[in-house]
């Protein structure tokens, strides 16, 4: 079985994600000239209904019967990174199968896998691949809610590559689709996802944890958790001392947030509570992704960098171009789905990463 896996399909568009009794959705009409309209969006928790009562509760809200899409969070899935096996296309998938089974969280035989190439194809050697491992139970769990609701699922996909479209499609409106550029995603307040792309092609991604409290709390000495003005960036010097802590194949690192000796600035030292030193972590932990880009990519260095944080986006956008020495943009979608920005904050949040869906084409080299 093939994953993602694909069907043809007509009409509205559902895209969806199922975590922890969590669905979050986005139902949007293409126009004739191209731009997604979300028609509606949500998120709705199961809570105490069981699966019967929850699924009356979605039908209530139309979702019943669509051409559907389903996105996983990160936390359903690996994505791990490896050399190109030396097999023809055809074997691709069971010949990485093979060589990541000790890297797998699960045993081999419960999950599901596709590979995706690392990068648009133009570098020259065998390459590199991305392997998408979900286990059988979440992909079931999928299916089992889009039986009920008597979605056809076109397509199950991951949030690095529903990122990568947004993103994409950002700096191909700008025309600068050849460019590397990146996009930093906090959405849950635990987690977030940096992916780094080129001409439409994911070449970059990691994953790190957020120090608790990080999106409602204040980010150094004299930050204004509510400005969204570049005002408090100057309060802050570039972080340029840190360790390295380099890792091979885009996989996750560990973060500790706990102590903060090693990076903290030293035109700063001292300066600095704990809560302020675990948001220079968090750029310390950025800014070694964005050196492991410039070390391993180095003929396409990065053009840009867009952030999102839900409305502290703009704030967070101009934090981070005071502490990297480099401009940091907020990352702004509204304009290319007419009928997104009427959600609450925390809504938008959960659905902004589906958005990237609706962008999906099927011509992806694999």
């Amino acid at each position: 079985m093939r994953w993602p896996w694909k069907r043809q399909g007509s009409g509205d568009q559902l895209v969806v994600s199922w975590s922890g009794q969590v669905l979050a959705y986005v139902l949007a009409r293409k126009r004739s000239d191209g731009v997604h309209e979300v028609l509606k969006s949500g998120v709705e928790r199961q809570g105490a209904d069981g699966l019967e009562g929850f699924v009356h509760r979605l039908q209530d809200l139309g979702l019943k019967g669509h051409e559907t899409r389903v996105m996983l969070w990160p936390e359903q899935y690996q994505v791990l990174q490896i050399d190109a096996p030396a097999v023809a296309p055809e074997e691709l998938r069971s010949a990485a199968r093979y060589q990541i089974r000790e890297m797998l969280e699960s045993h081999v035989d419960d999950v599901t896998l596709d590979v995706m190439r690392v990068g648009d194809g133009q570098q020259k050697g065998a390459g590199l691949l991305f392997v998408v491992a979900a286990t059988n139970a979440v992909v079931r769990e999928a299916l089992d809610l889009a039986g009920a609701m008597q979605w056809t699922v076109s397509v199950i996909d991951i949030q690095e590559t529903a990122q990568r479209n947004l993103q994409s499609a950002l700096v191909d409106s700008e025309g600068h689709a050849d460019r590397a550029n990146a996009a930093l995603v906090l959405v849950d307040g635990h987690q977030a996802v940096l992916t780094i792309s080129a001409n439409e092609e994911l070449f970059y991604t990691r994953r790190f944890e957020l120090p608790e409290g990080f999106l409602a709390g204040a980010w150094g000495p004299g930050s204004d958790a509510s400005a969204g003005s570049g005002s408090a960036a100057s309060a802050y010097s570039p972080v340029d001392e840190y360790v390295p802590d380099y890792n091979v194949g885009g996989v996750s690192y560990g973060n500790d947030y706990t102590d903060t000796r090693a990076i903290t600035p030293a035109s700063s030292a001292g300066s600095y509570g704990g809560e302020d030193d675990k948001a220079q972590r968090f750029v310390v932990e950025v800014q070694r992704s964005l050196d492991v880009w410039s070390r391993s990519w180095s003929s396409m260095p990065l053009d840009t960098l867009r952030v999102y944080a839900g409305s502290r986006s703009g704030e967070l956008a101009n934090w981070l171009t005071g502490q990297l020495g480099q401009t940091v943009l907020p990352m702004n979608v509204n304009a290319m789905f007419p009928g997104f920005d009427g959600m609450t904050e925390g809504g938008q949040s959960m659905c902004l990463p589906l958005l990237g869906e609706l962008l999906r084409t099927e011509d992806r080299k694999l």
